[in-house]
C-alpha cells in the first residue's frame, strides 16, 4: 500500500473530547471517526487492525476445538421472554418495534438464540461436547459512553457457548476458554489477568474477567503482584486434556486477584504485604459457568445414556474485540504516539523516502516494497513529497513496529535504516539484510 494512495486523515490536534490516550490517539492517527454518541465508523487504519485482532480470535478458538458460525444482530423478544431476561436485562437493551407491531431488540449478547438453535437440532447426549462462537456487532445503551472504543455503545465481541451433558464436562469447557483466552491475549501482545468477578446480567456460578492493568482501567483491581510474572509461552495444549486445562487453570488463578465486586479484604490481607497492589484494569473478557440457567426454563435437553431428558449445561465466553485496540494503545504507547505489537499491527513494515522523486531512491523503495510483499509481509510506503520529519512523526504515530527509511546518502553506500518504533534503535544495514530481519522477525510471531 503506497501512502500517496491510501485514506489516513492524520490529525495535528487533539480533539477535545477525547479523555483517555487510546481515544486521543486513534482520531489523530485516523482509525476512528465518530458517528453519533458511542458510535464510530472504521477508517481503513482501524479496520486493518480490527480484522488482525478478529483473524487471532478466530485461530485460538479454533485451535481448542469451538466451531465458528454467525447470528443476526437483530433477534426477536420472545426468546428473551421464555428466558426471562426481556424484562429483567434493563434500559442497556435497545428495544424495538417492527412494521408487523413484533417485539425485537438490538442483541446486547445470545445466550438465548444460541440456546434455540442448540434445542431445535441436538437431540441426544452424543452430540455433545458442542461449543459454538460467532464475532458480531453487540448494541448496549450505555448511560454515559465515553473513552472511545473502550466504553462505546456498538462493539464487536466474540461470543462463544458451550454444551455438555453434566457439570463436569462443563467445567472443563470453563477451563478450555480459560487457556484459549490466555494464548489469545498474549498473541497480541498483551498480559490479561483472569480475575474472580461479578456474574452481573448473563447470571451464573462462576466466572473470570479477563483485565490488562492501566491506569485508565474502568475497574478497580486488587492482585498478587505474583501473578504479574505468569506467562502462558508457546506451550503446546492439549484441549481435551480435563487435567491440563485444570493445571493451567489452577496456575492462573490460584493467586489472589479480583475485581471491586469480588474483593475480601479479609483474603486479601493473607497475601504478603509486600506482592499486595491495587490498580485499575481494563476488561478485555470473561468467562461464565452457569449450569442450566438458560437450558431449564427454555427446554434445552437431551436425550441421556439412559433414555432420560437432560437439561444442557452452559457457558458462555466473551471476547471484546473491539474494545481490544483501544486496550493495546493504552498498555503500549509514548509521547509521539502508538506502538503496535507485531501481533496486531495494521502494516509490518514503514518504508520512508527521504527523496521523492529521485530514480535511486524511489528504485530501491519500489525494490524493498515488492521484496516484502513477495515475503508475504504487509508493508505501508510513504511515498509523499513531504518533508523527512513529517514523514517519520506519521509512522511514529501510527505505530508500525518497524521502519525502513532509505536516502541518497545512504544508499550511496549500500545501506537502508531499520529502526524499531518499541525501542527506537535503529541499525544501517544492506537493503536485503533489513528484508531478511523483517522476514525472521515476523516468522516468530504466532
Amino acid at each position: 500500500m503506497r501512502l500517496s494512495r491510501y485514506f489516513l486523515p492524520v490529525l495535528k490536534e487533539t480533539p477535545a473530547e477525547a479523555q483517555i490516550v487510546s481515544h486521543r490517539l486513534m482520531l489523530r492517527a485516523g482509525m476512528i471517526k465518530q458517528a453519533s454518541a458511542g458510535i464510530y465508523s472504521w477508517l481503513p487504519l482501524g479496520y486493518k487492525v480490527l480484522r488482525r485482532i478478529e483473524q487471532i480470535v478466530h485461530e485460538e478458538q479454533q485451535r481448542a476445538g469451538h466451531i465458528p458460525m454467525l447470528m443476526p444482530t437483530l433477534q426477536s423478544a420472545e426468546l428473551w421472554k421464555e428466558s426471562g431476561r426481556y424484562d429483567a436485562y434493563g434500559p442497556e437493551m435497545l428495544r424495538i418495534r417492527d412494521r408487523q407491531d413484533r417485539d425485537m431488540l438490538y442483541g446486547p449478547t445470545n445466550e438465548e438464540m444460541i440456546t434455540d438453535i442448540v434445542r431445535s437440532h441436538v437431540n441426544s447426549y452424543k452430540d455433545l461436547p458442542l461449543t459454538l462462537y460467532h464475532i458480531q456487532w453487540k448494541f448496549r445503551d450505555e448511560m454515559r459512553p465515553r473513552f472511545g472504543v473502550m466504553r462505546g455503545r456498538e462493539f464487536l465481541m466474540k461470543d462463544g457457548y458451550n454444551f455438555d451433558l453434566d457439570e463436569a464436562a462443563a467445567r472443563h469447557a470453563y477451563n478450555r476458554h480459560l487457556v484459549s483466552y490466555l494464548r489469545t491475549y498474549e498473541r497480541m501482545g498483551l498480559q490479561a489477568i483472569p480475575m474472580r468477578a461479578d456474574s452481573g446480567p448473563i447470571g451464573g456460578e462462576d466466572t473470570h474477567e479477563f483485565l490488562v492493568l492501566a491506569e485508565t482501567g474502568e475497574s478497580e483491581v486488587f492482585y498478587d503482584s505474583a501473578v504479574t510474572d505468569l506467562t502462558f509461552g508457546d506451550r503446546e495444549i492439549d484441549y481435551d486434556s480435563v487435567e491440563q486445562c485444570q493445571g493451567i487453570l489452577e496456575e492462573f488463578t490460584s493467586k489472589y486477584a479480583r475485581t471491586d465486586e469480588t474483593h475480601d479484604e479479609a483474603v486479601f490481607a493473607q497475601v504478603p504485604e509486600e506482592r499486595r497492589r491495587t490498580a485499575r484494569g481494563i476488561e478485555v473478557g470473561q468467562i461464565f459457568y452457569f449450569g442450566t440457567k438458560y437450558s431449564e426454563p427454555m427446554g434445552a435437553t437431551v436425550q441421556g445414556p439412559d433414555g432420560k431428558p437432560v437439561p444442557l449445561h452452559m457457558g458462555s465466553h466473551g471476547i471484546g474485540v473491539s474494545r481490544l485496540l483501544g486496550a493495546i494503545i493504552e498498555a503500549s504507547h509514548d509521547d509521539k504516539g502508538i506502538i503496535w505489537p507485531e501481533g496486531v499491527t495494521p502494516f509490518h513494515a514503514g518504508i520512508v523516502n527521504l527523496k521523492q522523486g529521485d530514480a535511486a531512491t524511489d528504485s530501491a523503495c519500489e525494490g524493498i516494497y515488492a521484496e516484502l510483499v513477495k515475503a508475504g509481509l504487509d508493508p505501508l510506503y510513504d511515498d509523499r513529497s513531504e518533508r523527512a520529519g513529517a514523514k517519520f512523526a506519521t509512522m511514529d504515530l501510527i505505530g508500525l513496529p518497524w521502519r525502513i527509511t532509505v536516502g541518497p546518502r545512504g544508499l550511496a553506500s549500500g545501506k537502508v535504516e531499520l529502526t524499531s518504533r518499541r525501542t527506537g534503535e535503529s541499525e544501517e544495514m544492506a537493503p536485503e539484510a533489513a528484508i531478511s530481519r523483517l522476514r525472521e522477525v515476523y516468522a516468530g510471531v504466532a
